[in-house]
């Protein structure tokens, strides 16, 4: 009889695992609690460590109709538009990694991993569901839900559902996490970043890019990449700051004033694209850093017949641009773990947390680390600069992480 698997949370990290454990022969119940799957738009850069996990499941060609694939990454002073190093991509880091370097708007990403879950016959998807506890006991989890008590969405009743494993896949403010570790405070990078996608052909010509850039200044820096085949290129830019108290979610209206104002010592050509950004797209939105510390063991991650992936299990700052990676490594090793029907599924969770748990704390704190350096001032960011001068892309290269793996790699 096949094992069934819950899952809390149907974005990319929780489509993902669905994918996974039903390539492991499990049938799949995905409950999201939104009306729709549907990401905010934004873009993420995939390394080639992601890359192969999605070639893994297929999805090769959906991947190269949605994705852009840089052939440069470039960083460059934001004070004086200086370029300090690159490192060429493309086909040079498909030959050394063995898959592309490809970057894609949050939604083109989350629709190919939706597509694909919904090809597989023992995948059941469920919107408008939030998950509220769980429990085991018996050998079985659990899951308590809350949904609309009728199909036109009046009022709310709960329900349970029962199955051999759960997976917490709920984000940031994940309930499966509360519920496993209890409750945690969440810790301020005293970071805000600014995000906005615009269509390139609204640029001036000048401004466009088909590469990845980033341009490093004291206390900021500003990324920006091509998305969807390179017709909309993603932009962040992220300065120190504290948010208002009641700004906590992800996801807000930005002053564009503030941005540039804080952005005034940067290098023209940064500036003249900042200020592109309100009459070429829908304007910039703001995104409070929030994360929590490194994972410190594989409890974290499993419990008995519950684990975490994703921001549910490591949250992480966006300077190593691994976040929604790091979850589709997380989903893939999942699938090798669901897959292990020798053992029991407490031994097979716990099998997937102790090959994660070590991996993602190191991106935690790689990402962490970065963040310091990427606003580095003074004598520490003349350092950088010249180092970064000196040794070019042998600084912006990152092998144990590209080719994958374990943590002590």
């Amino acid at each position: 009889m096949k094992k069934q698997i819950l899952i809390a949370g149907g974005g990319i990290g929780g489509l993902a695992a669905a994918l996974g454990s039903a390539r492991a022969g499990w049938d799949v119940r995905l409950y999201e609690r939104a009306p729709a799957f549907t990401e905010v738009g934004a873009g993420v850069q995939l390394g080639p460590n992601v890359v192969r996990c999605l070639q893994a499941w297929g999805l090769r060609d959906a991947l190269q109709a949605v994705a852009a694939f840089p052939e440069r990454i470039a960083v460059r002073s934001a004070r004086s538009g200086a370029e300090l190093a690159h490192m060429r991509l493309g086909a040079d880091i498909a030959q050394r990694y063995g898959a592309a370097y490809a970057a894609i708007h949050r939604a083109d990403l989350q629709g190919l991993l939706l597509d694909a879950a919904r090809q597989q016959a023992n995948v059941h998807l469920s919107l408008n569901h939030t998950a509220l506890d769980c429990r085991q006991e018996g050998g079985v989890v659990t899951l308590r839900l809350s949904c609309p008590a009728d199909e036109a969405g009046r009022g709310d009743k709960s329900i349970e559902v029962e199955g051999d494993a759960l997976l917490g896949a709920d984000g940031l403010r994940s309930r499966i996490r509360t519920q496993l570790l209890g409750q945690e405070p969440m810790r301020s990078s005293g970071h805000l970043a600014y995000r906005a996608v615009v269509a390139q052909q609204d640029l001036p010509a000048a401004l466009r890019s088909m590469q990845v850039t980033a341009w490093l200044g004291p206390r900021l820096h500003v990324v920006h990449y091509p998305v969807r085949r390179g017709e909309l290129l993603n932009i962040i830019a992220i300065r120190h700051g504290q948010a208002p108290a009641d700004l906590d979610s992800w996801d807000h209206g930005a002053n564009a004033a503030e941005l540039e104002a804080a952005l005034a010592q940067t290098c023209a050509p940064l500036q003249d694209l900042i200020r592109a950004v309100p009459h070429a797209g829908s304007g910039w939105r703001l995104w409070p850093l929030l994360d929590r510390p490194p994972v410190a063991g594989a409890h974290q991650m499993a419990q008995g017949l519950v684990a975490l992936l994703g921001d549910a299990a490591h949250p992480m700052r966006p300077y190593l641009a691994q976040g929604a990676g790091m979850a589709i490594e997380d989903a893939t090793q999942l699938q090798h773990s669901l897959a292990m029907s020798e053992l029991e599924v407490v031994l097979r969770l716990r099998r997937y947390a102790l090959n994660r748990w070590q991996r993602n704390a190191r991106v935690q704190e790689r990402a962490r680390r970065n963040g310091v350096i990427f606003h580095a001032r003074g004598p520490v960011r003349w350092g950088r600069d010249t180092a970064m001068r000196l040794l070019g892309a042998r600084l912006l290269d990152v092998p144990w992480l590209y080719r994958g793996g374990s943590a002590a790699e």
